[in-house]
């Protein structure tokens, strides 16, 4: 996941964060990058297996490519010509689609687009888009994610819709306040948002809140997971660090959510893809 020049552009885009202006209403960018032959670093695999809960890697984890991906992003967030501010951004939402599983010495061919911003009730979200091909051109695995710029808007909040039935608790996690600056060490996203209560706050954060992926990946440790699977998931509210979280999950749906009935952090569901009994399904 090296890239040389990659603190440099950072830099500059954590600069003209503050500089950056509201996109008019309608309007577009797009950019992408492609890097070829790209091979997990085996001490960083394993580093995050151990943190995110997973077995040592006989095969990658399933939400592991996302960070393989993850420079190619930076790079279009920090990019002058990107519209919103790099500093900030929140992860919102991911879906994930893996069409076999990966082998952690295996090459990878990454394609990285981001595409926005739209409008958001919250702010301007934009979209990133991952692929993986296989050396022979075939797509292994693909992920879309949003990433929000928290401003304010005139957009009305969403109407809320009912809540889902609550799923079962499994087990109770307590989450180290150092959490988000170890899992910026094996995955290279330092948000200051989730590294100290000082970096955190200029963004409206009390403390330091978990990455999403971390709580992503931590809940997908703890599922059955079939070789071609989707998986989709919203991070519905920050998990502030330090802090217990309860983990939920039942017939491929999980989620994460504070003690007591509190409000939910994470939820998301795990489905076969294709769907058994589809076209081009097994």
């Amino acid at each position: 996941m090296g890239d040389r020049g990659l603190p440099l552009a950072l830099a500059a885009g954590a600069l003209r964060s503050p500089l950056k202006r509201l996109p008019p209403p309608g309007a577009a960018y797009g950019a992408g990058l492609h890097r070829a032959g790209v091979r997990p670093d085996p001490r960083r695999l394993a580093a995050y297996a151990r943190l995110c809960g997973f077995p040592p890697p006989g095969e990658v984890p399933l939400p592991y490519p996302h960070l393989l991906g993850f420079p190619l992003a930076l790079r279009l967030l920090a990019a002058p010509a990107f519209p919103l501010p790099l500093l900030g951004l929140v992860h919102t939402r991911i879906s994930v689609t893996r069409h076999r599983a990966l082998a952690p010495d295996e090459p990878l061919d990454l394609t990285v687009a981001v595409a926005g911003p739209t409008a958001h009730h919250r702010g301007s979200e934009a979209d990133v888009t991952t692929e993986a091909y296989a050396r022979d051109g075939a797509l292994v695995w693909e992920s879309t994610s949003g990433y929000l710029a928290r401003h304010a808007t005139g957009e009305a909040r969403p109407p809320e819709r009912e809540a889902p039935a609550a799923l079962p608790v499994l087990a109770e996690w307590r989450l180290p306040a150092d959490l988000g600056r170890r899992y910026a060490a094996v995955s290279g996203d330092r948000n200051p948002i989730h590294l100290h209560p000082l970096t955190a706050r200029p963004f409206g954060f009390p403390g330091p809140i978990a990455h999403g992926m971390w709580t992503f990946a931590r809940c997908l440790a703890e599922q059955r997971m079939p070789e071609r699977v989707r998986v989709e998931a919203v991070f519905a509210a920050p998990v502030r660090l330090p802090g217990t979280v309860l983990h939920t999950a039942a017939d491929g749906a999980f989620g994460l959510r504070e003690p007591g009935g509190g409000r939910e952090h994470v939820r998301g569901a795990v489905r076969e893809f294709p769907p058994h009994g589809a076209p081009g399904g097994p």
